[in-house]
């Protein structure tokens, strides 16, 4: 089937439309970026302030209230009547004073409530004696109570303290301090428990004045429950786990957080954290991530169907236009085919002064003009096709170097029950420690073949001894490596390896790669040099007979024929190992 022809007035149509595509589409996605981030920061901003906020409330709140109940602890009559109770043995005598003493304690209760403004969030105030016997309460309750197990008497003999606590399907709070017949005392005489409603501190939390139709704040115990009311799910007092990350966070590090994470539904929420571990408490103000979000989502809607109105309306302005266009050109591309065929005498007949009447009027130029510019992109696709052959020049002379090669104590059998990973880890602790070793030490390394390392010290051609004593240092430096590399591969849980050094001296030739910085060196000395590497001790150094001749002289290294290497059946090589003297 043939397709539909494209002419220039579809093709000029089809670059509007494209165009007006990818400038609404780079819109949408800059203006919902930049968007996201100025939202982000926003909700940023005010949830960090409203946990900030809404957490210095309910810390100051718990520390009032602890205080208010110190007025109770300080009171003389309260001591005093303490101190008179404390020392009663006898059951019913206790019973009789307890009774008579009651409008004493009623009195200094009601002095407190006084002193505090009032208490309309006091459930019960109890007094307690050192021995766990309820003393005194507001509500008066003919039932006995063990208060040697309750947490509250327990924390609060020691030390002031207040906590969120479930009791009779209520949330209470509940404060205790310690009571002290005279203040130097080191050991409490009793202790006071005050239970108050969450009054105060659900003004804060069900506050949610800016925080949307999502955003909800509440507090989580060490426990990891619920201890205030859930906007989403009813009877979730104490009964709802929360272990989402800034209640982990809190509990483990002591540490705020903010950003997006799941909440206690499994929703997605934005929200800020206020870790109040010292009160055993977490604060968590949250808002849906859809919410906050949906601001974003309907403006980039409206610019996809304003974007989409602005192209329709450019496509057909472009339409009109394009056909006012390509009536001339389809004009000229008639009187072209005219031409092909090799009628001379047509003629375009276009007067117009713009670009497409200089174009018939250069028409007859065209063709030519083409064929020169392929004959300049075959002559430049040729010097691109020289100038991608690799060329390896080698230098025109050859010189004497010390040449050294190191190779590794039974690789393959050390390496047999490694995974690929760890054989290549193993090999690069081993190569790229002697690398920086030898680099360090005046070596030039060439390049590793297989588990083996060869390099050269350029110094060396010459009759001076220094160079041949440093050589000789940096391969004592080489041995003295090991230590450190089976170091490191221990910490990677690799098997320790040991290494022989060979080394040798005579012409080599250096080869010079023309895409590579790094030199190569071949010859003889370089193959006898690796010949005789399986000649030498695990972890020591030999050396061949043209470098001994050149460091037999140097005193602090002692040398030692170990045997000769038959380099061919009339020539032999002796070989020497190499040790420093002991001072």
């Amino acid at each position: 089937m043939k397709g539909l022809p494209v002419t220039l007035d579809k093709k000029l149509v089809a670059l509007v439309i494209l165009v007006s595509l990818v400038g609404i589409g780079i819109t949408i996605t800059l203006s919902f970026h930049y968007a996201t981030i100025i939202v982000e920061e926003r909700i940023a901003d005010h949830l960090n302030s409203e946990s900030a906020i809404r957490g210095d409330s309910i810390r100051n709140t718990l520390s009032s209230k602890v205080q208010q109940i110190q007025v109770i602890s300080t009171d003389p009559m309260i001591r005093k009547l303490i101190s008179e109770l404390n020392v009663i043995d006898n059951e019913e005598e206790f019973a009789r004073k307890v009774t008579e003493k009651r409008i004493d304690f009623l009195i200094q209760i009601q002095a407190f409530e006084s002193s505090i403004g009032g208490a309309n969030d006091l459930e019960n105030v109890e007094i307690v004696s050192k021995d766990g016997k309820r003393l005194f309460a507001l509500v008066n309750t003919k039932s006995k109570k063990d208060f040697l197990a309750d947490h509250a008497f327990n924390l609060g003999i020691n030390k002031p303290f207040i906590e969120v606590t479930y009791e009779n399907g209520k949330r209470l709070l509940v404060a205790a301090t310690p009571i002290y017949e005279n203040p130097k005392d080191q050991k409490a005489s009793g202790v006071a428990i005050v239970t108050m409603n969450t009054q105060s501190i659900d003004q804060i939390l069900l506050n949610r004045l800016g925080l949307g139709n999502t955003g909800e704040s509440y507090i989580v115990n060490e426990e990891k429950l619920l201890v205030s009311e859930s906007r989403f799910i009813e009877n979730a007092t104490f009964n709802q786990q929360v272990n989402t990350y800034p209640v982990e966070l809190c509990f483990s590090s002591g540490k705020n957080h903010y950003g997006l994470y799941d909440d206690y539904r499994g929703i997605q929420v934005l929200g800020s954290s206020n870790c109040m571990s010292d009160l055993g408490l977490i604060l968590l103000v949250e808002i849906d991530d859809k919410e906050v979000f949906q601001p974003i989502i309907t403006l980039r809607q409206n610019i996809i169907m304003l974007g989409i109105t602005i192209t329709v309306a450019v496509a057909i302005a472009a339409y009109f236009l394009s056909k006012l266009i390509s009536k001339p050109l389809i004009k000229l591309k008639n009187a072209a085919n005219v031409l092909a065929d090799g009628n001379f005498d047509i003629r375009t007949d276009i007067r117009t002064n713009d670009e497409i009447g200089q174009l018939s009027r250069a028409f007859d130029q065209m063709a030519e003009k083409i064929q020169d510019s392929l004959l300049k992109i075959k002559e430049r696709e040729d010097v691109i096709r020289q100038q991608k052959e690799v060329l390896l020049q080698f230098s025109q002379f050859s010189s004497n170097y010390c040449v050294c090669f190191v190779d590794i104590v039974g690789s393959t059998k050390l390496t047999a029950k490694l995974s690929d990973l760890q054989t290549s880890k193993f090999y690069s602790i081993f190569l790229n420690s002697l690398a920086t070793v030898i680099t360090q030490n005046g070596g030039v390394v060439v390049k590793n073949i297989g588990d083996a390392l060869l390099y050269y010290f350029p110094k060396t051609d010459t009759d001076e001894a220094g160079p041949f004593a440093e050589m000789l240092r940096c391969n004592m430096k080489v041995i003295e490596a090991r230590s450190m590399i089976n170091e490191l591969l221990r910490k990677e849980e690799l098997p320790e390896l040991s290494y022989r050094i060979s080394a040798n001296y005579g012409p080599v030739r250096v080869a010079i790669i023309a895409t590579s910085s790094i030199d190569d060196i071949f010859g003889t000395t370089v193959n006898t040099c690796s010949k005789i590497n399986s000649l030498a001790k695990p972890n020591t150094l030999i050396i061949g007979q043209p470098l001994y001749e050149k460091v037999k002289k140097i005193e602090q290294y002692r040398f030692e024929k170990v045997t000769s290497y038959d380099i061919d059946a009339e020539n032999k090589l002796d070989v020497y190992s190499v040790t420093p003297k002991q001072d």
